[in-house]
């Protein structure tokens, strides 16, 4: 049997029963869903709401939570298998399921109070509530710790002021986890977007991410009272504590990516004759595809391996930044390969690879961009903080 260009070392074979259940199901969503619609939406800058119930129906948003706050709870291989079929249709949808489910639904579950598990939780796993997750700040960008926006306790109420931007989500979301400075450290806050001096403020003219909202959030004196405080965490670890498990879906979501690529890459080169023969017939066409498939081998055992770690609950952070660093890279380097076989028509969306290319443009840079990883890296390696 002809081995599979896109699993070249038969990785699906180390997955579970339930494992491989769960990515077929979101690669039926992702192929009969997303795909047929989403070079369309890219072109016009639209997120595909309409995809959100069923996106919820299929247990894909807090996959990896417990059931009785009406999540899943499948382990962290499957959500990683998650993320790499949706990102296999396009980033946008990925970090859609990213924000809901690791930077909103963990933290009100790993730092919220259990009123506040079971006052939020069902109804996101449900796409009822949306959420987004305000840390980025204007000036900040890679240094969280420069945080300006403030929480001021008035009473047994919460005042925030301040602004946070690149956010996920911002314009489609009911309620905002946003991280402030007080007087006792960074501390978390559940802000629903009614809340009066809230605004949230979609991004335009991106290249990038283009079926995504992207939004900068503004707190001109929002009142909160305390029960919307998240009440277990004090620090930079509550929010960077959300930014590992959304990193570690990061590493997966790039395969996908770089899957799409490298298919489109094979089936255009079979195709396309130039000079009286395919251009997959050519020696240099062959090293470019072979070495594509080298690279997103090495990216899925790297990712398997990694959501075996975190399953069993020995997962280190530096292992998650050198896996998004390697996979990210890996799928960027892949769409732009795949874009230059193509030739001009790898400049359309009629055909993945540049719309790929754009938007690990982002991925490449949003939680940690490549050279903050490469730091971590290198301090776990010398002991030496470079930042």
């Amino acid at each position: 049997m002809p081995l599979n260009p896109t699993d070249l070392f038969d990785i699906r074979s180390l997955l579970s029963e339930e494992e491989r259940a769960v990515q077929d199901t979101v690669a039926r969503f992702t192929d009969e869903k997303v795909l047929p619609i989403i070079g369309e939406c890219f072109d016009q800058g639209r997120f595909p709401k309409e995809l959100i119930p069923e996106i919820a129906s299929l247990g894909l948003l807090g996959s990896s939570l417990p059931e009785q706050y009406g999540c899943a709870g499948l382990n962290a291989v499957s959500y990683g298998l998650i993320c790499q079929e949706l990102e296999r249709g396009d980033s946008g949808i990925r970090s859609f399921v990213s924000v809901q489910s690791s930077l909103c639904m963990y933290p009100i579950y790993a730092y919220g109070s259990e009123e506040q598990r079971q006052r939020y939780l069902p109804g996101m796993a449900r796409g009822e509530i949306i959420g987004c997750f305000g840390l980025t700040e204007p000036h900040g960008g890679s240094d969280p710790a420069n945080m300006k926006t403030t929480a001021r306790k008035d009473g047994g109420d919460w005042v925030i002021n301040g602004a946070k931007m690149w956010i996920t989500n911002g314009n489609l979301a009911h309620i905002a986890i946003v991280w402030a400075q007080t007087e006792d450290g960074i501390q978390g806050f559940i802000v629903p977007t009614d809340t009066k001096g809230f605004t949230a403020q979609e991004i335009h003219r991106k290249m990038s991410l283009r079926a995504s909202v992207t939004s900068a959030l503004f707190f001109d004196g929002v009142r909160i009272p305390d029960s919307q405080r998240l009440p277990n965490v004090k620090g930079l670890k509550g929010p960077l504590g959300c930014l590992t498990q959304a990193r570690y879906g990061i590493t997966w979501g790039p395969i996908g990516s770089a899957q799409a690529c490298l298919t489109e890459a094979l089936n255009y080169t079979r195709e396309r004759v130039l000079f009286g023969r395919p251009v997959a017939a050519n020696q240099s066409a062959q090293i470019r595809l072979a070495d594509m498939a080298r690279r997103i081998t090495l990216a899925q055992l790297l990712s398997l391996q990694l959501g075996r770690l975190k399953d069993a609950g020995t997962l280190q952070p530096t292992q998650v930044s050198l896996a998004k660093w390697n996979n990210v890279r890996m799928a960027l380097d892949i769409a732009r390969e795949a874009r230059d076989l193509l030739g001009g028509s790898g400049i359309t969306t009629e055909y993945c690879p540049i719309r790929h290319a754009l938007n690990l443009e982002s991925v490449i840079t949003y939680e940690g961009t490549e050279t903050v990883h490469q730091l971590v890296v290198g301090r776990e390696l010398t002991g030496i903080n470079a930042f």
